[in-house]
């Protein structure tokens, strides 16, 4: 909901201040509505309902994978769509993946997002609201920004979300904020007392081969970055993932695996290989035998690296498919 309208309603009213606490509470819990929040005054309840919309989103469409990943589709308020996903794993965890943007204003050629028109920031109550979505749904526990758009360009309103997500059952170190090297942000989380991981979308070795995937190496490049990165780890201690979509023919060589291995230190970062998922780009993902032998190299030369489990693919919800498309339920 709109946190903001929520306290301007209840300061008009002249309502104590622990009114405002009373309907977090009930909102981080799962409740689906004023109604449901029978420590407050019926007649309270009652104006609630009628000037402060229970979500600052509009559910246009959810989607249902086989291996239960549910994607839901979203409009805002003045008709920005926004896509968040919930995976769900054998283990038990429950992980949501939540946008920052409307669209991107970036253009990572690999991602369908950034074929979207961007428009706009996200609100904290409107990153909140995905979330909060899915715990009515069922217990969640882990949250990373890897959905639409750049997050450390819009850190003011996801740090504030982030605040809040421990209430919802997500604590800041089970949190991820994944970006595409946009130093500033980097450098103001880095700064930030809260306990967030950090993500780099790496992508390339080399700064030529990246500033083709990611035009923003452009702007930001790659040495600049990890010594960004870098900093980070010196502070807060908790190493960096490194996200790297497997390519085709394009950067996932032998030379280029240990290019990547001699370019981070392994006490430092974290490599995750992702499995290209479809969009409608130029590239094919690498063969499951070119992922392995590329994830060989690196652990031969002492990184750490995995190889993400892919999850809602069959419903565009995986890494890099969001497009604001409905996908058939």
């Amino acid at each position: 909901m709109d946190l903001q309208l929520l306290d301007d309603t209840l300061a008009a009213r002249g309502e104590p201040a622990l009114r405002a606490q009373q309907v977090w509470e009930w909102t981080s819990r799962g409740a689906a509505s004023y109604e449901e929040m029978t420590n407050l005054p019926a007649d309270l309840r009652a104006v609630l309902a009628e000037h402060v919309p229970f979500s600052s989103l509009t559910l246009q469409h959810e989607a249902h994978a086989k291996d239960g990943t549910i994607k839901a589709l979203f409009s805002t308020v003045d008709g920005r769509a926004v896509e968040a996903v919930l995976m769900r794993y054998n283990d038990g965890r429950r992980s949501l993946c939540v946008s920052s943007q409307s669209g991107c204003p970036l253009t990572c050629t690999f991602c369908a997002t950034g074929t979207m028109k961007f428009g706009r920031n996200l609100t904290a109550s409107e990153i909140l609201d995905q979330a909060l979505h899915f715990r009515r749904i069922e217990e969640v526990d882990h949250c990373v920004f890897m959905g639409m758009g750049e997050p450390m360009m819009n850190l003011d309103h996801v740090l504030a979300a982030c605040e809040r997500l421990p209430s919802i059952g997500i604590t800041n170190r089970r949190t991820a904020i994944s970006t595409v090297g946009w130093i500033p942000g980097i450098e103001r989380l880095t700064e930030s007392e809260l306990p967030i991981r950090l993500a780099l979308s790496l992508h390339a070795p080399d700064e030529a081969l990246r500033s083709q995937i990611m035009p923003v190496n452009d702007r930001y490049p790659l040495a600049d970055v990890l010594r960004a990165c870098r900093d980070f780890y010196e502070r807060k201690r908790r190493k960096v993932f490194i996200e790297y979509v497997m390519l085709d023919g394009v950067n996932d060589g032998y030379a280029q695996a240990l290019q990547l291995a001699e370019l981070l230190e392994p006490w430092i970062y974290k490599v995750n290989l992702i499995p290209y998922n479809p969009t409608e780009s130029i590239y094919d993902g690498s063969s499951r035998g070119a992922i392995d032998a590329f994830r060989q190299v690196l652990e031969d030369h002492g990184i750490d690296a995995t190889v993400r489990l892919t999850r809602g693919r069959d419903i565009d919800a995986a890494c890099g498919q969001l497009a604001a498309r409905a996908s058939a339920a």
